[in-house]
This record gives C-alpha cells, sequence and structure tokens, in this order.
C-alpha cells in the first residue's frame, strides 16, 4: 500500500530539495574542474559522499516519513470525527436508498429508544425518503418535516464518493455506491411558535355597508328611524366587540373596523354571522337589514390591507351585497349571498350610466360590441342594443360574432335578410384588427369575465371598455374599464340596455327586429317571464313593446323542432336524483346544433318535478363539458358554480370542465355538493 502512496504539492517539492541541490554542486564541480583540476577532484570527492548519504536517508527515511505522516492524518481524522460525532446539530449519513450507516450522538438523542444504524430513515421521518433525497453531487435539498409533534428543518447534501478515501472513513462503505447522503436536522419548533404568533398579531382591515339603508329608513315610521340605525350599530359593535376589534362609524350606512388575524379566523369559522343577526333587526320594518363585508389581508402593510379592504367590498356590492368578500393577496373568499337581492324600484342609477355611455360614444369614432362565447339570445340581444346606440349617435359600430348557434340564427337571419342594415354589421374575431384604431370602444355586454368574451384579445388593445352585465361578479374581472355597469338583480342584459336605451338619446327610433331580438332576451333569461321577474323587467318589455316587439313572432320564432324536443326529452327521462333534491342529468347527444341550450332548456323543466330544488345538465360540446344549473329559490346554485369555477345568478348559473370525461365530471359536482352541505352553505 504504502508504494502506491505518493507525495504531492509542497511537501513533494520539499522532498525533491537534496537532488537539486546535488545538480548545483556537480554544476559547480565541473567549474572548479576547469579552474583547478586538483580543487575539482577534491570537489567531487565530496559531491560523491554527500549523494550517497543523501540517497541513504532519502530511500530510508521515505517510509518513516509516510507513517508519520499517515499517523498525523489519522490523528487529524479522529479529532473530526470527533468534533462530528458531539456536533450539538443532529447529522447522519445515509446511503443513496435512505439506509443509515452513521449517526452523531445529537441525532441519536432524537431516537433514544432505536438504533438507527442500518434502519430507514423514512421508516420514523416519512418525508425523508428516497424521493426528495438529491441525486447529483454536490446538489442540496432542503425541506421541513414534523417528528414527534415538533419541527424540524431538514438539510439534505450529496456527496460523491469519489471525494473520500477509505483513510478518511469512520465508518464503513459498501463497495460499488456512488454516492450517499448526508442530513442535518434543525429543531425550528419554536421559530415557527414564534413566526405564527407574530402573523396572528397582525390587523387586518375591514369595512362594513349597510345595503339598502335608504329602503330600509323608508319602510319604518320616521320617530322610529333613529332607534333602528342605534340597533344596527349595537349589533355590529357587539359582533366586533367579541372578536376583540374596534370599530369606527364613517358615514351614516359605512364603517371601518380593525381586528386581530387571529380572531378574523374566528369571524371566518362562523361564517360572518354579523350577515344573519343583522336581518334579526326589526322594529316594524319591512325590509330586514342587509349588510356587505370587505376584508382586505396584506402581509406587506397595512395600507395594502385597507385597499384590499375596498376592493373587496367593491366586489361584495357589486355581487349583489348580503355577503362578506375576503381579499388574501390575489386571492378571494366569499361567504352568504344565499338570497336574493332586492331590486330598487329607481331607475337613477341607470340614467347616469346612459348619461356615460353617451358621453362616451360621443368622443369616440367608432363602437365594437361583443358578448361571451357561445352567444345565446340575451347576449345577442344586448348586443343589437348597444350597436343601436352608437348608430343613433352617427357613429361606426360592429357586432364581434364567431358561432351562430341554433338559439341566435333566427334573430341572426332576421338581420341578415333585411336590406336597412349594413353587411359588416357583425365580424367574426379574426376581422377585428384590421377594424380596431385607437379611437375605438369596446362594450363587453352580457359577462364580466375577460377568458369567455368573443375576442379577449380586443380587450388588450382597447383604451377605452365599457362593461354591461347582469351576473354577480367574481374574482376575474375586465381590467381599465372606463365604465362599469353590473346589477345582479336584473333579469337579464337586455332589460338594463333596454333601460340605457331610454335615456341615451331623445326619441331613439329602435327598428322591430331590434325590439324583438331584445325583448326576446328578456323572455328567454326570465324563462317567460317567471324567474327573476321584477317591476323594471316588466317596464323594459313595455318599452320594447312600444317599440315595436311582436311578442307571437318572437315565440313562433324559439319553437323547438322535433328533433330538439326529443333531445330534451331524453335528457330528463335520464336525470338521476341526488341526495334526494338535486337532479343530475347528461346531454352526450353530438347530432344536434347547440346542445348547450337545449341542457339549459332541460334545466328548467326538471325544476317542475316536485321536491327537485335543484337541477344540473351537463353537456359535451366541443372538447368541454358546459353545466347548466338552475333553481328555483331554495338552493343559490351560483355559489355551487363558483366552486367549480364558474358563476351566473343564485338560481341561474353555470360552469365548465376542460375535458369530455362525464363521470369525473358528475363526481365533481356531487362531490361539491356533499362538501357544501357537509359545511352548511347548503
Amino acid at each position: 500500500m504504502k508504494n502506491d502512496l505518493h507525495l504531492k504539492g509542497q511537501l513533494k517539492l520539499y522532498m525533491q530539495w537534496p537532488v537539486i541541490m546535488a545538480i548545483l554542486l556537480l554544476a559547480m564541480n565541473i567549474w572548479f574542474y576547469m579552474i583547478d583540476k586538483r580543487a575539482g577532484l577534491l570537489m567531487s570527492i565530496f559531491l560523491a559522499i554527500y549523494m550517497v548519504v543523501v540517497a541513504v536517508l532519502y530511500f530510508y527515511s521515505k517510509s518513516l516519513i509516510f507513517t508519520d505522516l499517515v499517523d498525523f492524518a489519522a490523528q487529524y481524522g479522529l479529532v473530526q470525527n470527533v468534533l462530528l460525532k458531539d456536533l450539538s446539530v443532529p447529522y447522519a449519513i445515509m446511503l443513496s436508498d435512505g439506509k443509515i450507516v452513521w449517526v452523531n450522538d445529537r441525532f441519536q438523542k432524537l431516537f433514544p429508544e432505536e438504533k438507527l444504524v442500518d434502519k430507514y430513515l423514512s421508516n420514523y421521518i416519512q418525508e425523508l425518503n428516497r424521493s426528495v433525497f438529491p441525486k447529483e453531487a454536490d446538489a442540496k435539498n432542503e425541506m421541513d418535516v414534523v417528528y414527534q409533534g415538533r419541527n424540524y428543518r431538514a438539510r439534505l447534501s450529496c456527496i460523491a464518493m469519489q471525494d473520500f478515501r477509505d483513510e478518511d472513513n469512520a465508518f464503513h462503505l459498501p463497495k460499488g455506491r456512488e454516492y450517499f447522503v448526508a442530513v442535518s436536522l434543525s429543531d425550528i419548533t419554536e421559530l415557527n411558535h414564534y413566526i405564527r404568533e407574530n402573523e396572528e398579531q397582525k390587523l387586518v382591515s375591514g369595512l362594513i355597508y349597510i345595503d339598502n339603508y335608504e329602503e330600509v329608513m323608508e319602510s319604518v315610521e320616521e320617530v322610529r328611524q333613529s332607534l333602528l340605525v342605534a340597533l344596527i350599530d349595537r349589533k355590529i359593535n357587539q359582533y366586533l366587540a367579541g372578536c376583540d376589534g374596534l370599530v369606527k362609524k364613517m358615514e351614516k350606512d359605512k364603517y371601518f373596523f380593525v381586528v386581530k388575524k387571529q380572531h378574523y379566523r374566528e369571524m371566518e369559522q362562523d361564517k360572518f354571522s354579523i350577515l344573519e343577526e343583522a336581518k334579526n333587526v326589526n322594529i316594524g320594518n319591512a325590509l330586514p337589514v342587509t349588510l356587505s363585508i370587505g376584508i382586505g389581508i396584506s402581509g406587506d402593510t397595512y395600507i395594502q390591507s385597507y385597499n384590499h379592504a375596498r376592493i373587496a367590498i367593491d366586489l361584495a356590492l357589486a355581487r349583489g351585497g348580503d355577503q362578506a368578500v375576503v381579499k388574501n393577496g390575489k386571492n378571494f373568499s366569499y361567504y352568504g349571498g344565499k338570497r336574493e337581492q332586492t331590486a330598487k324600484n329607481t331607475r337613477v342609477k341607470a340614467r347616469v350610466k346612459a348619461e356615460a355611455l353617451r358621453e362616451f360614444i360621443i368622443a369616440k369614432d367608432q363602437v365594437i360590441v361583443m358578448g361571451h362565447r357561445i352567444a345565446d339570445v340575451d347576449s345577442f340581444g344586448a348586443a343589437i342594443g348597444i350597436w343601436r346606440a352608437a348608430r343613433a349617435m352617427q357613429k361606426k359600430s360592429y357586432i364581434v360574432l364567431n358561432d351562430i348557434t341554433a338559439s341566435v340564427r333566427p334573430l341572426y337571419n332576421s338581420f341578415c335578410e333585411s336590406t336597412i342594415y349594413p353587411d359588416d354589421m357583425f365580424i367574426t374575431s379574426m376581422e377585428v384588427p384590421e377594424r380596431m384604431t385607437d379611437n375605438t370602444m369596446v362594450v363587453v355586454v352580457d359577462t364580466n369575465k375577460p377568458e369567455i368574451t368573443e375576442c379577449p384579445e380586443l380587450l388588450k388593445k382597447a383604451k377605452t371598455i365599457v362593461v354591461f352585465d347582469h351576473h354577480r361578479q367574481g374574482s376575474q374581472v375586465i381590467e381599465n374599464t372606463v365604465l362599469s355597469y353590473i346589477e345582479p338583480y336584473a333579469s337579464s342584459s337586455c332589460e338594463m340596455v333596454a333601460e340605457v336605451l331610454q335615456y341615451i338619446a331623445d326619441d331613439i327610433k329602435i327598428t322591430n327586429t331590434e325590439a324583438n331580438s331584445m325583448y326576446a332576451g328578456i323572455m328567454i333569461d326570465t324563462n317567460n317571464f317567471m324567474n327573476r321577474t321584477g317591476v323594471r323587467t316588466f317596464e323594459a318589455a313595455a318599452f320594447l313593446r312600444r317599440c315595436g316587439a311582436d311578442i307571437t313572432h318572437v315565440r313562433k320564432m324559439f319553437r323547438d323542432d322535433l328533433a330538439s324536443y326529443r333531445v330534451k326529452a331524453e335528457i330528463i327521462s335520464s336525470a338521476e336524483v341526488f341526495r334526494d333534491e338535486y337532479a343530475i342529468a347528461r346531454c352526450q347527444n353530438k347530432e344536434i346544433d347547440s346542445p348547450t341550450i337545449i341542457g339549459a332548456q332541460a334545466a328548467n323543466e326538471l325544476l317542475n318535478i316536485n321536491g327537485i330544488k335543484a337541477s344540473f345538465v351537463l353537456t359535451e360540446y366541443y372538447g368541454k363539458i358546459y353545466v347548466s344549473a338552475r333553481s328555483i329559490d331554495e338552493v343559490n346554485v351560483q355559489v355551487i358554480m363558483e366552486r367549480l369555477g364558474g358563476g351566473g345568478h343564485i338560481n341561474t348559473a353555470g360552469a365548465q370542465f376542460a375535458h369530455t370525461d362525464m363521470e369525473e365530471a358528475v363526481a365533481q359536482l356531487k362531490s361539491v355538493i356533499d362538501t357544501m352541505i357537509g359545511e352548511g352553505d347548503l
């Protein structure tokens, strides 16, 4: 073994110095011969003696020097091993498969009753298995694990075998192994405790608005109004006092509050019970008091937390009120909102929005209107109404329409066959770039989600965007809108547009075809005026009737053909009743033109069955599964669809699955219903 050992570095150079000196002396001896042969001969004798002595000493002492060096290295390695064994950090060496080959004393103390050597670490800490081990030399990995109720930060490193010689190993390593894994554990239990405690002590900002303050005050006698306000204030103050919060009344119907994060979690667990408690305040008021709550959570600054709260309260109001919205970073959570918001009879808001829309249209050269993908009658009719408003102000206008569904085709054909409408009234998303200019306004109708519009790219290019929608707003909204008119209590987008048209221009001329389109949108979305109809719904219908809407013509236009009626009957007959209250049906017939429309109609028909609180029809169409959800007044299908990534109204909603596995989609829908029933949300 010693013959295989070789010196290197400074030690090797040091051992070569006698040979170097011999060469120098030989050169000097030659020089002496040239000067004086007798001196050179004498020098040669001394040089020979020197070289013999050097050779004897070098070869005789070499083995002794190597022995001393090995002894020193062994003693140095022993010191290292002792230091490593007594290291205060738990440290262990494992093979690549997780078998422990060596541990220090501190690591062994974590497992006092176990002999760890030749055991697998994953037997004790399941997270530390070969799947998380680094596989390359000098690679490292770090993760948090839990053992015996304490938290540890595990640091794993991969060490190649070729970096070590047998003399350096204080333990036996099997041959054939390319690397082993070193693991150290740091106890971070107390650190995590203080981090959590610090996090729980942070303040959370919130806003509380009374949704229907004016309406409630008008419904009670004047002498009792101050008492009603005092009772509402007392309810809110008591609720927040129980959460160790501070509340400040900013206006007659607005409150600002702060609570610690730990108490916010208590509010979250009881699902903001103040929403229901406020409705119990009754001293003769005909309407119950409803509240909207917006809470902002931010780990950066309290100003950012307050800004999040303002965004959350705006979203709660846009969704119809009577609910709490929490904005935590980019995520939103919704609580409450199970009841339908009472529609306001006043049309002041519609008039204000109409005036604002008129100002924007006048300032632009042209208007592009679009609805959602797979346009329905409501989306089509609302787009027609906005198109007419732009034309009334002598502005060029286009409607983006990609797919002509079976429900829209009769209306679409009526415009194409008429000679009074331009040929470029309808364009596709492919034609949008050539029509788009810097002075173009985009109006989105019947949706407030950018990803489901006919042309999402148009929203990125437009500088002026207006939104008209009657669906409850979600976390994904169209950004940079100059005007947003979202009324969740409206029956349809056509109802909203019909109201706006009455104020946008004096004596606006609406043709029979246009009136039929908007009237059809109201009729379809209200299921022949049976769902979600209010005073303003009938007023909008009356306005359209005065403009020439032909009720009989519209009804005949939307009669089903025999094939569609049979498909609808098949869907209804194949429906299953889940939990004795929820009807779930499938529509997988690919021979009809617009299966999603038939699915929605079948969902409406299923509600006519006694005992059914909500109906769901899943339709396979264009590589996706579309869900149509309907209810009358007992179940909020909108919150169910939100769990599936969709949305809509309390009694009319929908969602999409990005696959065509019908059984998986049905199972996921049932799982959501079960979860919400278990959580008390249904």
